[in-house]
């Protein structure tokens, strides 16, 4: 029997458990996977405790990505190209310390076929570095703008991107439009959108925002025409490299995605 888990706080609407342990039913795997709520002075107890316990590995959230590196043996490339870990596994007793956000939020991409051009990043966060890191390597013509200037130059700086003010963000008419900022997430912010103007020159909006499934952003973008990719299939498919990097198999992703789909509309509903 497989034991693995997350590590995060808060985690109270974490979908990672219904996904993984859904994986390992439909795989046939013995495995289990766990909520490990974990405030940042618990992380070094948990850490410790992952080497002595039969921990077969964890997946890592916020607010825990970047403090997790240094109690880690080894980083593999992504993780260290990203300066983030998402993912925590054992090899040959080795404890490494992987970043799959890239995979999971390239996939939608690829699978449309979609050709680089010019992409305008919102955000500046843990999401936005993936994302920038990605479409970097890939050949796009990054932009990146957020509220945090200082932290946007920095990240912009990194990857050889161009910084726009927040304030003249509507100003650039990139062919891919991405969000990843919390703006349209359920909760507070669910009201709101990172975008205040027209759609109008942009291909495609893609936002990481998942719950709800139709954010303020991705509405207005049907409302125009625009073609969209919402955020589930990139949560699915950084879930599944996990899943391979622990088990070796990959589940059916489309049924990960309507099964996800499902849960959220329930609690939607609740």
């Amino acid at each position: 029997m497989l034991l693995l888990g997350i590590i995060g706080h808060p985690l109270s609407h974490t979908l990672s458990p219904i996904l993984h342990n859904w994986g390992f039913r439909e795989m046939g795997i013995k495995a289990s996977y766990h909520v490990w709520d974990t405030p940042p002075e618990k992380l070094l107890s948990f850490m410790a405790a992952l080497r002595t316990l039969p921990i077969h590995g964890t997946s890592v959230t916020i607010p825990h990505k970047e403090t997790v590196m240094p109690l880690v043996d080894k980083l593999t490339q992504s993780a260290r190209d990203i300066g983030a870990v998402n993912t925590l596994y054992w090899h040959d007793k080795v404890l490494w310390g992987d970043n799959t956000d890239v995979t999971g939020f390239m996939a939608p991409l690829l699978e449309r076929g979609t050709q680089p051009g010019t992409v305008l990043v919102l955000g500046a966060g843990g999401a936005a570095r993936a994302a920038v890191c990605g479409l970097h390597s890939a050949g796009w013509k990054v932009l990146l703008s957020a509220r945090t200037g200082g932290r946007a130059d920095r990240l912009a700086q990194s990857f050889q991107a161009e910084h726009v003010p927040w304030a003249d963000r509507h100003e650039v008419r990139p062919h891919l439009l991405v969000n990843t900022t919390p703006l349209g997430m359920s909760g507070p912010f669910q009201a709101l959108s990172p975008w205040k103007s027209s759609l109008a020159g942009i291909s495609l909006v893609y936002d990481l925002v998942y719950n709800p499934k139709e954010t303020q952003l991705l509405a207005q973008a049907r409302r125009e025409g625009v073609e969209i990719i919402p955020g589930l299939p990139m949560f699915v498919h950084q879930g599944l490299a996990q899943f391979e990097r622990w088990t070796g198999q990959r589940f059916p992703l489309a049924r990960a995605i309507s099964l996800l789909e499902e849960t959220l509309a329930g609690r939607s509903k609740a």
